[in-house]
């Protein structure tokens, strides 16, 4: 365990956790304590996944209640504290997986420590962060801000994050939707991702195919920024390292993602989770093969999807894949739809007017979920709770949500079961405060008759 000196934000910290083991209540008060003593905050990652829950939970009722504010909420002490205490105990449970002592600095020490982060003075989800892993113990393989994290940012993600008001992070890429999505991307067993995300940024450019791309054979583009080289005997072996890596570098990574995490956790499920297809499968497959290496291309960029260049060779290989891609979609093939319709919701599909490419990647999505497929139920539900495409709708998104998991989609099944739990601890909750009532109620009768009965006696 680390010996590193305590910060002041250290001793708060400590304060903190200290009050709300014992009981004790928060200076200045704290929001939605006695659900977060329902939660079962044990230090485990399963109890972020439980905070998560709850979070999600109260945004619900506050859009229905009409008090969905960030800026109200942000100058309430009580909100305040609760998101602190939050960031305080997800930073314990990450530094816990890395056997380390959490070390939180305020937003003048990391001004001092770490000169180069693009801090901003007036944002509340910047203004701290933990240092949860000692670099010295993975071989100072990462740069010195990498064991920082800000664990405000996916709090605020989660209570106010919708198309409209998109949380970025201090380091670079999308903020996590959640914090267990933001502490699991960061536990040692992530290593290897991470490693091989800055072993992709050393590794010599991935060279190119000396042809445009014809209809026939579209499975042939290698990608990168003009101009076009040509392919040689000498480059052989580079061709075969970045073919051994092609897995690793379509992995989303926590830095500079530069494809939002709703789009890179599809692609992974699309690879992942098998959807038995009746048609379309050559031309999806074909135009997969394509689309894969540019993914994967710009999946190494450390700027927006947007900002990545391509020669007009590559751009217009990437359209005929589109237009393969489109083929199998109309034949029914589910993935296909679902690839497209990221394509078209990201502004990049066959569609030129982006309001048309927003509406007809949602269609296509309803259409890939109307035939069963986990993957875009899934994928649906979450475009309904972030109002990503369609206007917010809790009732649909959890709709969908359910629908997925009744086809076997692993995540939505937690997500519904760990609703289910809440649920049951609310009305066991409601049920016991209802019988507490019955039985004062009783009790003040029979006090009653006993008075009653002593007068006339």
């Amino acid at each position: 365990m680390s010996a590193s000196p305590l910060t002041p934000l250290d001793y708060i910290a400590a304060g903190y956790w200290q009050d709300f083991l014992a009981g004790r209540f928060v200076a200045g008060g704290m929001a939605y304590e006695a659900e977060l003593h329902r939660c079962t905050l044990d230090e485990s990652l399963a109890s972020l996944q439980r905070v998560d829950t709850l979070l999600s939970q109260i945004r619900r009722d506050m859009v229905k209640s009409g008090s969905w504010d960030e800026a109200a909420l942000l100058i309430d002490e009580r909100y305040r504290n609760f998101m602190v205490f939050l960031a305080f105990y997800t930073g314990r449970v990450l530094a816990q997986q890395w056997q380390y002592t959490p070390h939180w600095f305020g937003e003048f020490e990391l001004r001092k420590r770490y000169p180069t982060l693009p801090l901003l003075t007036d944002d509340f989800y910047q203004h701290m962060a933990v240092v949860y892993r000692d670099d010295s113990e993975v071989n100072n393989q990462f740069n010195t801000t990498e064991s920082l994290f800000f664990a405000l940012e996916p709090i605020g993600m989660r209570l106010f994050g919708h198309i409209d008001r998109a949380f970025q992070a201090v380091q670079g890429g999308q903020v996590a939707s959640g914090l267990y999505q933001a502490v699991t991307a960061r536990v040692p067993n992530a290593i290897n991702n991470s490693y091989s995300h800055h072993e992709l940024q050393s590794t010599p450019e991935p060279v190119k195919a000396d042809t445009v791309l014809a209809k026939a054979n579209l499975s042939t583009a290698s990608l990168e920024s003009p101009p076009v080289q040509t392919i040689t005997a000498e480059t052989t072996s580079v061709v075969s390292s970045q073919a051994a890596l092609k897995e690793v570098a379509v992995k989303p990574t926590t830095k500079f993602a530069p494809t939002p995490e709703l789009f890179t956790q599809l692609l992974i499920e699309l690879d992942e989770i098998d959807v038995a297809q009746s048609a379309g499968k050559t031309e999806y497959e074909q135009a997969r093969k394509v689309l894969d290496q540019f993914e994967q291309y710009i999946a190494k960029q450390e700027k927006p999807r947007a900002q990545v260049a391509f020669s007009q060779q590559h751009l217009a290989a990437k359209q005929q894949a589109l237009a393969r891609l489109q083929d199998a979609a109309h034949a029914g093939n589910s993935a296909a739809m679902l690839r497209l319709a990221m394509y078209e919701l990201l502004g990049e599909g066959i569609n030129t007017d982006k309001v048309a490419g927003m509406e007809a990647g949602v269609e296509w999505v309803k259409q890939a979920a109307s035939k069963n497929d986990s993957r875009a139920q899934r994928l649906l539900s979450k475009l309904y709770y972030q109002g990503f495409g369609v206007p917010q709708d809790m009732t649909n998104g959890k709709y969908w949500l359910e629908q997925a998991s009744e086809n076997g989609h692993v995540e939505a099944a937690s997500l519904v079961s760990q609703w289910q739990q809440a649920q049951a601890l609310i009305s066991t909750q409601k049920q016991e405060q209802y019988s507490l009532k019955r039985y004062q109620l009783l009790f003040a009768v029979i006090i009653v008759v006993a008075i009653l009965i002593f007068i006339i006696v």
